[in-house]
């Protein structure tokens, strides 16, 4: 009797451990679910009914609620408790013993506890503790055993904790760690606005004090982050530059910038100011007014929270009408829309840089395993007067564009054209932004940031320029484009079908669907597609086609928020 009555406990704990298991990795994806949507609870709220039923209330919820009232209600008079126990373990391992759901083999964007995710994480912690706690409580004290079961076996009363108020409670609590999530996120807002006025106030004291400070903002649906650090490139070695690392683009992640890495010695701040809303862009502004602003494009990158390409544009222009008085507006010469911006400030010093239009253009581009070349030309009167060869160890005409607008920003800093070609050859790729690597004998192309319609194509453009070598792709297509993603997806895989490549590897199967309709449409062989449900899967496909020579492109990846169940 005892060793039953041991294993029989045994069983129970390990079934609640399991349980609590669960809901732990629930908890801290949950959390990064959250951080990834900006802390916005209405995006966060968005992404939540969309994958109600993958992420939020998964089908084991539902049928392990079913097991325990099929067992309580209609089995209780011949199922004894110690055999409800062992079923009811045996479900719990079975249904609840993988976390994989929530625990990815690589995390793009992992989660990160900052000041603002330990305040979050200890309510949301501190309200499933205390539920735990409540569930813990009432079934080992028997408190609320009052329940229909007719015990038919003595092993059964040693039992230390009732197992259906148990199992339910916590698989409740599992449950409940979204829901609990919403509540915290609530009951902290009034406290995060109030902390983060109190950052923005400290970061417009900050620059108030610093006069003298130049302020280069730049904006765009593309291509912000590359011509950032292009900028930044160009005029290092003259001025102290201080910048936005990586995708810094929002309210906090500016104000952090200022606050603690921008000082005195400084001559220039340069930040990337990004949108997802109409209103975005004015409240960077509001924080640091910019001297000089630079628009590198208008496209349809968040097009499911703007709603039109007409609403971006709208927005991004509001960078050109918040420039200081007499500043310096930097415009993509190529790019209508963008172009037209300078009509909305009249008292701005105007420049336009662009591959085909513009007083800085581009001619000649070409590709290789070492990057892009091209021919930097300056016009006056649409007269050329001064040309430059320029060696980048980056890739794409957008790589080209971005690398005008930054010679158009740095020239107006004083940095002679010859300098910016010095300059060029020593600029490093951006990570996963047509980032260019060799690995035992194969060329890598990785853009695997982001991925958006005229990136996409442009980078299958660049994969079959290359004169060598067997062409591979990898990719998911595109995401979080709204209505227009399928149709967006499907001409891109028929521009996949018009480049003729050797192998192309499709990573989702529901999601990559409108490509492969698109690459049959197109007359694409079938023979050349794969399709598969992980990246790790796609590895392992190009290392066995893969040999010395050939070059592969990691075109986008998918989001952690992202799920295809």
């Amino acid at each position: 009797m005892n060793l039953y009555y041991t294993i029989l406990n045994a069983l129970l704990l390990v079934s609640a451990f399991i349980l609590l298991k669960h809901s732990w990795y629930r908890f801290t994806y949950f959390l990064q679910m959250f951080q990834q949507h900006g802390y916005k609870i209405r995006e966060f709220y968005h992404w939540f009914f969309h994958s109600f039923y993958t992420r939020v209330i998964i089908p084991e919820h539902f049928l392990f609620v079913i097991v325990i009232f099929s067992l309580l209600f209609f089995l209780s008079e011949s199922l004894t408790l110690s055999a409800a126990t062992w079923i009811l373990s045996l479900f719990t391992l079975f249904w609840f013993g993988s976390v994989s759901r929530y625990k990815a083999e690589k995390d793009k964007k992992p989660l990160v506890y900052t000041a603002r995710m330990k305040r979050l994480a200890f309510i949301l912690g501190s309200f499933l503790f205390l539920f735990i706690f409540i569930i813990v409580d009432l079934s080992f004290t028997g408190r609320l055993m009052n329940t229909p079961i007719v015990i038919r076996d003595t092993g059964s009363v040693l039992l230390t904790a009732e197992p259906y108020f148990l199992l339910f409670g916590l698989v409740l609590v599992d449950m409940s760690v979204p829901l609990f999530l919403f509540l915290a996120a609530w009951l902290m807002a009034p406290l995060e606005r109030s902390i983060h006025n109190s950052f923005k106030k400290k970061a417009r004291k900050k620059l108030s004090e610093m006069p003298d400070l130049k302020i280069i903002a730049i904006t765009g649906s593309y291509g912000k982050t590359s011509t950032k650090f292009l900028i930044h490139a160009l005029l290092k070695e003259r001025y102290q530059v201080c910048m936005t690392p990586g995708s810094y683009n929002t309210p906090m992640g500016i104000c952090k910038v200022i606050n603690n890495d921008l000082d005195t010695r400084h001559q220039i701040l340069i930040l990337e100011m990004g949108a997802r809303y109409e209103g975005n862009i004015r409240e960077l502004c509001e924080i640091a007014r910019p001297d000089v602003a630079v628009i590198t494009n208008v496209g349809i990158a968040h097009l499911e929270t703007f709603g039109s390409e007409e609403t971006i544009a709208r927005e991004k222009s509001t960078l050109a009408k918040e420039l200081k008085p007499g500043g310096i507006l930097v415009l993509n010469g190529d790019d209508e829309s963008v172009s037209a911006m300078g009509a909305l400030n009249k008292e701005a010093n105007i420049h336009l840089a662009g591959i085909h239009n513009g007083e800085v253009r581009a001619s000649g581009i070409k590709y290789n395993e070492k990057g892009t070349q091209f021919t930097m030309l300056w016009l006056e009167n649409e007269r050329i007067v001064e040309e430059h060869e320029i060696e980048l160890r980056l890739l794409g005409a957008h790589n080209v564009q971005n690398f005008l607008l930054a010679a158009c920003v740095a020239k107006e800093f004083g940095i002679r054209p010859g300098t910016m070609a010095l300059a060029a050859s020593q600029i490093e790729p951006v990570e996963h932004r047509l980032e260019l690597k060799q690995q035992n004998g194969l060329t890598i192309i990785d853009d695997a940031f982001n991925s958006n319609p005229t990136g996409a194509k442009n980078a299958v453009e660049i994969l079959t320029s290359f004169p060598t070598g067997r062409k591979v792709i990898i990719t998911p297509g595109m995401i979080e484009l709204g209505e227009i993603q399928e149709n967006e997806n499907r001409k891109f895989g028929k521009h996949i079908a018009d480049a003729n490549l050797d192998l192309i590897i499709l990573v989702g199967r529901r999601q990559t669907e409108p490509i492969l309709q698109g690459y049959r449409e197109n007359g694409g062989p079938d023979e050349r597609v794969r399709v598969v449900n992980s990246l790790f899967e796609a590895n392992e496909i190009a290392r066995q086609f893969a040999r010395d020579g050939d070059i592969i492109l990691y075109e986008n990846d998918l989001p952690d928020t992202y799920s295809e169940e």
